[in-house]
């Protein structure tokens, strides 16, 4: 039987998230390759793979559709000047991106296939309430990588919403449990005092979190999905529903880590239900 790993590419360690729509080819195909030969290496490893959008979808909301960083609000896109526009925008800009990260995988010969979450995915404001698998099933069964990232989708009540790749993957554990789910950023793990750095978090359960709750930082870029702190608060919630379910964070940016973290070595912060 397959072992089914989500991990997800954060958009701060595939893209220059300080700088508008600028990849990191360097890292994309450094990621590549570790991917290549963990998969090579672990015959029953199966993969789903994510991926944030980075200075591509952060800097196209905060651009074309600014009034989506304002927490509060209810309106729907229509009734802004412009607003559909933003919303293509956005979505250009996020398969802009993913069509770099599935180029960056071709090139070492993973046969991946990009799922846009935008052409498959709905929510209800903001919360996700369809999601046609039936494609996800078929690439897995064929033995082919899928690719799912960070995208803005259709929303039955305000016309249109930013969703997380950790938003999708939250949703697509309950239908297809992972044995682990491994987040890959820029960060070596979650920090008791971010940005200082100076403690690190070794292990983050629903009964130690409350010491951390304002100690956890958000985000030192742009970032319209809520930073670390959001990070952390949904995996807990998932290992909280899942218990068998473990979650890592750690850093995607040492040569070598995501290989170890595939053949299953501990690095990071981990998350888990006790």
């Amino acid at each position: 039987m397959k072992n089914l790993v989500f991990l997800k590419l954060g958009g701060s360690l595939i893209t220059d998230k300080n700088k508008p729509y600028t990849t990191r080819p360097d890292k994309l195909a450094q990621i590549a390759h570790e991917i290549k030969s963990a998969l090579s290496r672990n015959p029953d490893l199966q993969l789903i793979l994510g991926h944030g959008s980075g200075s591509f979808g952060h800097f196209a909301v905060k651009d074309h559709a600014p009034f989506l960083l304002t927490p509060t609000f209810q309106g729907n896109w229509w009734e802004k000047e412009d607003g559909w526009r933003g919303f293509s925008e956005v979505w250009y800009r996020a398969s802009q991106l993913n069509r770099y990260v599935v180029e960056a995988l071709h090139e070492v010969m993973l046969p991946a296939i990009s799922l846009p979450p935008s052409a498959l995915v709905t929510t209800e404001n903001g919360i996700i309430n369809h999601w046609d698998l039936t494609a996800l099933h078929a690439v897995l069964q064929a033995g082919l990588l899928p690719v799912i990232y960070g995208d803005i989708v259709f929303d039955t009540l305000t016309g249109g919403k930013v969703l997380s790749t950790e938003a999708l993957m939250y949703y697509l554990a309950q239908q297809l449990p992972p044995a682990k789910i491994l987040l890959a950023g820029l960060e070596a793990a979650v920090w008791a005092d971010f940005p200082a750095r100076f403690k690190k978090v070794d292990k983050v359960t629903p009964a130690t979190v409350s010491y951390l709750t304002d100690k956890i930082g958000g985000s030192q870029s742009t970032d319209v999905t809520g930073g670390m702190r959001s990070k952390v608060d949904e995996m807990l919630r998932l290992v909280q529903q899942i218990p068998s379910l473990s979650v890592q964070i750690f850093s995607g940016e040492e040569s070598g880590n995501v290989v170890k973290a595939l053949s299953g070595e501990r690095l990071g912060t981990l998350i888990s239900c006790d």
